[in-house]
């Protein structure tokens, strides 16, 4: 299947730490809709990971273990998502992070995770070199984009994330005059040294 670029979902995880390897768990989710280059639907849920979130989490995320006490079995969260995912194509801000998590959330259900990922932290450090670095945060202040100002949210992340994305596609459009962009561009994108990107997309336009 080709995906385009303007046609994705965004996701964003809050989770108990930093590897599923270490028995992490996924806490909340935000996932974004994008197609043809519009929000079109949202997704998000707080989940009961089973196990203790510890206090720095908590202080980071401000999601405590009192609010997932009340919230539903990651299983139950992690199923609907992937209904709402279906074959998309997946963005996320430092996406190996986030797909080391989704791979191993869907393998508790027996579902595998083949949906292709880009990262719209690496494809910034192409378009954005300049900024002073390149975490979500900085990124939407340097570009004077939409947010509501809250952070270490899933779909406050999310919804950052895919302004982002689209930010990025829009100036690929105007810097280097190449439009309906393939979400295969964006992942070789990715891996471009920054010295090569406008060589790069010189053999695109």
């Amino acid at each position: 299947m080709t995906h385009r670029a303007d046609s994705v979902i965004v996701l964003d995880f809050e989770t108990t730490g930093m590897s599923p390897h270490y028995g992490d768990r996924v806490i909340e989710v935000g996932a974004v809709r994008i197609e043809a280059g519009e929000i079109v639907d949202r997704f998000q849920g707080l989940m009961n990971p089973g196990i203790r979130i510890n206090s720095f989490i908590e202080e980071f995320t401000g999601i405590t273990n009192a609010m997932v006490a009340e919230a539903p079995p990651c299983e139950a969260v992690m199923s609907d998502l992937q209904l709402f995912v279906g074959d998309s194509a997946i963005v996320a801000h430092n996406s190996s992070f986030d797909r080391r998590f989704l791979q191993a959330e869907w393998r508790r259900l027996k579902l595998e995770c083949e949906n292709p990922f880009a990262c719209s932290m690496l494809t910034a450090r192409r378009i954005y070199s300049d900024a002073p670095n390149h975490k979500l945060g900085t990124l939407v202040a340097f570009n004077q984009l939409k947010n509501d100002g809250v952070f270490h949210r899933a779909l406050a992340d999310a919804e950052m994330t895919a302004h982002l994305w689209l930010h990025m596609l829009q100036q690929i459009e105007r810097r280097f005059d190449v439009f309906d962009i393939r979400f295969s561009t964006m992942q070789k994108l990715a891996k471009v040294s920054k010295s090569s990107v406008s060589k790069f997309f010189a053999q695109l336009a």
